[in-house]
């Protein structure tokens, strides 16, 4: 199984990869400025308690520029630089169910100390908020440095189910890590924000807008809904119970994808709940990955019911000369002699004659005519795709010269580009791909919503069709 994700956590911020002498160049500025303000503002008070108020408004002025100055021009630099990486690796803290028993119970004996004034609840708060601190500190220790690997197949086809690998490793020399949890990312639920959009003040507002006597640029701030976010890879957690220094842990993990399509995994948590299980610590890991999950090749009863006319109409396509036996059959006026076979002709009492198979001549080409948005219906048209996925999948297990074509399809005769563009093909709101179709010596598997009778007679010797609309050959209905 290839690699697919492998994040960088053990390798330094790409923010220290960059421009670092120009970063430190202006922390270090910023301090300077920081130093200047604050000598200023010290001599201020000097000169105004020695009486010399012009001096002390000059020199108290000039501490509130210079400190405005840096908070203007370096802090919000260093916040771009600093705040987006740390978001990346920042810890999401979820208080769990014992936690809030537990500081409900040390809320209970603080406001008992507080009311008898007894040293020993005294220290048994202390010790009580002490582990909680203590919980924190050992959790983050915990999580830092681990590293994620995950695997998949390389080929994963809808309706299949699919192992996949997560392999976590712990580059430390001597900690170890406990009670670890790979899960997937939470969900946004923010399903509308904020937004800043352009548009054009008029006046009068009520007219129409070549009517207006004053038109200005302006900017409206309206709610606006969020794309929806592409199906994720992983949905449920895996569990390490203990992940030992310079160690690398396996887990395999099934996956099943219902629908073809592109599924997305953009990052995934590492969790625990180690040492005291008050809070659930999660450290988000960056992998941005896509996968490509190819229609359904399971035989269906539509694939059951054109097989074996396509085969049929093949076969009678590609009978001719050639070096292996096609069939015996009666003997036909225009045959040569030399075709004849003797020993079927003697057991029969009459003329027999070999038919062969034109070996180069067994070429196949399947067209994927992509219908128009609304001309059949959804259903339909996802039956037609995973159609077109299963025989061109059994076509190429048979050892049969093979291609493809399809509106928008550059792919070449590789089975998995075609089955690519398949996994992600939406109805074509271009014309038809038979007007551009090229005869040629193949014989073409034609799935197509046209009617029958606007076909080109030109294709209808050397081709198979399947409508998707009206009774023909094969009606996918």
């Amino acid at each position: 199984m290839p690699e697919l994700m492998k994040p960088s956590a053990a390798t330094p911020n790409r923010f220290w990869q960059g421009d670092v002498a120009q970063v430190w160049l202006r922390f270090l500025l910023a301090l300077a400025g920081l130093v200047l303000a604050f000598a200023a503002a010290i001599f201020s008070s000097i000169a105004r308690d020695s009486g010399n108020v012009w001096a002390s408004i000059i020199l108290a002025t000039s501490a509130l520029i210079m400190a405005a100055f840096v908070g203007i021009t370096t802090v919000p630099y260093l916040a771009r630089r600093v705040a987006v990486e740390r978001i990346h690796d920042a810890l999401q803290y979820e208080v769990t169910r014992e936690g809030l028993v537990y500081v409900a119970i040390a809320l209970l004996l603080g406001i008992a100390a507080l009311n008898t004034g007894n040293n020993l609840l005294y220290i048994v708060v202390g010790a009580m908020l002490a582990a909680i601190v203590v919980s924190g500190i050992a959790s983050a220790m915990v999580l830092r440095y681990l590293e994620l690997e995950v695997r998949l197949p390389e080929h994963i086809f809808a309706g299949q189910t699919v192992t996949g690998r997560i392999n976590i490793h712990n580059p430390r020399r001597f900690l170890a890590s406990y009670s670890i949890s790979v899960v997937p990312p939470k969900k946004n639920r923010r399903w509308r924000r904020w937004r800043w959009e352009r548009t054009t003040f008029g006046f009068p507002t009520r007219r129409p807008p070549a009517n207006q006597w004053i038109r200005l640029p302006d900017r409206v701030l309206r709610r606006v809904a969020e794309p929806p976010n592409a199906p994720v890879l992983f949905k449920g957690p895996i569990y390490f119970p203990h992940v030992p220094p310079r160690t690398t842990l396996s887990a395999d993990l099934e996956l099943h994808f219902e629908r073809r399509g592109r599924y997305a995994q953009d990052s995934l948590g590492i969790s625990t709940r180690f040492p005291f299980s008050f809070l659930r610590k999660t450290r988000r890991v960056p992998l941005a990955r896509e996968v490509i999950v190819f229609p359904a090749v399971e035989t269906t009863d539509e694939f059951f019911k054109v097989l074996p006319l396509i085969t049929g109409e093949f076969e009678t396509f590609v009978r001719g000369r050639g070096f292996d036996l096609y069939r015996i059959r009666e003997y036909m006026p225009e045959d040569t002699a030399r075709h004849v076979d003797w020993k079927a002709t003697a057991k029969s009492g009459s003329l027999k004659v070999r038919e062969f198979s034109r070996e180069d001549e067994r070429r196949l080409r399947i067209v994927f005519d992509n219908p128009a948005p609304g001309l059949v219906s959804e259903q339909r048209y996802e039956r037609a795709v995973a159609l077109a996925a299963s025989l061109a999948f059994h076509f190429t297990q048979e050892n049969t010269e093979i291609s493809y074509a399809a509106p928008g399809y550059a792919g070449g005769a590789d089975l998995y580009n075609f089955l690519s563009y398949l996994a992600v093909v939406e109805p074509w709101k271009g014309d038809s791909i038979i007007e551009n179709l090229q005869l040629s010596d193949d014989y073409n598997l034609i799935l197509t919503a046209r009617a029958q009778g606007s076909v080109p007679t030109s294709f209808q010797a050397c081709s198979y069709f399947v409508f998707l609309g009206e009774p023909s050959h094969a009606t996918l209905a």
